[in-house]
């Protein structure tokens, strides 16, 4: 069984660790885990893991997020991936910080990288993972806030989400999609938890 995990970013040190950087984040905590590394390939970073029979390809799209869905479609028909056993990483304006999100389809809700997937795949389902990243930002400054760091009063929240995000995908590929958003799309931090 293959599956193709798709963390959403931009490349570039001045976009590392923002918000709108989350998917490669979790991409990234979550190949650590996992002892694999990644190699520059063609439209993204890859890496390969193995976990309980299953392979996991994990790419970092290198295309700016608004391309991403060239890099998607490549690696998805390079490996044959299936579309349900997709699995894009995003981070969400319309989730506050405290919550993480498992969807089988659904709008881009403006988010660029998803508006590229769904064109290039010519659909709209196709599972996600949705890391809300709050809405607290002054009108007219989306952008900044969006590319902005996390503030440290945050960051704990963020690391607990990360743990989380590794046992989601980890869900994912093997007891499937719906069993892991019953477990963990009612999931919300709170301190101690």
């Amino acid at each position: 069984m293959k599956y193709l995990i798709v963390g959403l970013g931009n490349i570039g040190a001045e976009y590392e660790h923002t918000r709108h950087n989350i998917g490669f984040d979790i991409a990234d905590t979550f190949v650590a885990k996992h002892g694999a590394t990644y190699k520059s390939e063609r439209l993204a970073d890859v890496a390969e893991v193995k976990w309980k029979g299953r392979t996991l390809i994990v790419i970092k799209p290198t295309t700016y997020m608004n391309l991403s869905g060239k890099a998607v479609k490549y690696w998805m028909d390079k490996e044959k991936v299936p579309l349900e056993n997709i699995f894009v990483l995003v981070d969400d304006l319309a989730l506050p910080v405290e919550v993480l999100r498992i969807r089988p389809g659904g709008s881009d809700a403006g988010q660029n990288g998803l508006k590229n997937i769904q064109e290039l795949l010519g659909t709209n389902q196709y599972p996600r993972l949705r890391f809300g990243i709050g809405n607290n930002y002054p009108k007219g400054r989306q952008v900044d806030f969006v590319l902005g760091k996390w503030p440290k009063d945050e960051m704990v929240i963020v690391q607990w989400k990360l743990e989380k995000c590794v046992e989601i995908i980890e869900g994912f590929v093997s007891i499937g999609l719906e069993r892991t958003m019953n477990k963990y799309n009612n999931l919300k931090y709170s301190p101690g938890s």
